[in-house]
């Protein structure tokens, strides 16, 4: 099929390697559905994939927790890392729950991801609203220069656009630009990174490539770690036809990555390890 200006998600396919991770996905997601566990046991692949998504997100966040004490804690009001973790644990919950929502109005669903991932703990009116004109961001990990709020309006817009218009894009490269857009725009004055691999999960599960949610891609982020990630996104920014196809290779790989982590769940199940 021929790519038209109005569907520009679709003309990223082109890039080269990309139409390559696309298939590598597609294959890797095969395989873990056809999985014996996943015909009787798939929603205990499902929790425990979410468990270790929250993890890897909450780790780039800077609150690298091994994954049993994730599993043990119950309590995530205290210091900044707990805090951090159990945002990233609420929007992994809050994620399967707006579905329906995302293609009609994803602005509303960003806007609703800030606000679980904050918590209440926010004593001002930042949550839950794109960033005005001279408000700071808290996004530590991310360096490179934060748009200004108009730009961020105009161009959350367009993303938004985008979304609703649907189109023939793979689903991978729709996920990697909508996470790449939200880290580079930083719309929010706080969880920024926690709110846009949220967005990118919520995609994928969404577009149908992982219907079940048992392909965390923030366990492969985290495992291929900060820097990878961080020098990943920064080809994206850059605009150039090579990085933005690095970038989305970059998270076709942690698709594989979180494919892996489900596979071994799913041998542990089976053997009664789990």
């Amino acid at each position: 099929m021929s790519t038209t200006p109005s569907d520009p998600l679709a003309a990223l396919g082109d890039l080269p390697g990309v139409a390559d991770a696309v298939d590598s996905v597609r294959k890797a997601v095969d395989r873990v559905y056809g999985h014996r566990v996943m015909r009787r046991r798939s929603n205990e692949v499902t929790a425990e994939a979410a468990l270790r998504g929250a993890r890897g997100s909450a780790s780039l966040s800077g609150a690298d927790w091994n994954l049993e004490e994730v599993r043990r804690r119950t309590d995530f009001s205290g210091e900044d890392e707990a805090r951090i973790v159990g945002a990233a644990l609420r929007l992994t919950a809050e994620a399967g729950q707006l579905l329906s929502i995302w293609r009609q109005s994803p602005l509303r669903v960003l806007a609703r991801l800030h606000l679980v991932a904050a918590g209440g703990a926010t004593p001002d009116d930042t949550v839950g609203r794109p960033r005005l004109a001279g408000e700071p961001v808290d996004e530590p990990l991310i360096e490179a220069p934060v748009p200004g709020a108009d730009e961020v309006s105009g161009r959350l817009e367009g993303l938004s656009q985008l979304i609703i218009a649907g189109g023939s894009a793979p689903a991978l490269v729709t996920a990697s630009v909508v996470h790449g857009e939200l880290l580079a725009l930083r719309p929010f004055a706080s969880h920024n990174g926690l709110v846009a691999r949220t967005a990118e999960r919520i995609v994928l599960i969404g577009s149908g490539l992982d219907p079940k949610s048992i392909c965390p891609a923030e366990v492969g982020h985290a495992e291929q770690g900060r820097a990878a990630y961080v020098a990943a996104f920064e080809g994206y920014v850059s605009g150039s036809p090579e990085g933005v196809a690095a970038w989305i290779a970059h998270c076709g790989r942690s698709v594989g990555l979180g494919v892996r982590e489900s596979t071994a769940v799913c041998e542990a199940l089976q053997r009664g390890a789990a």
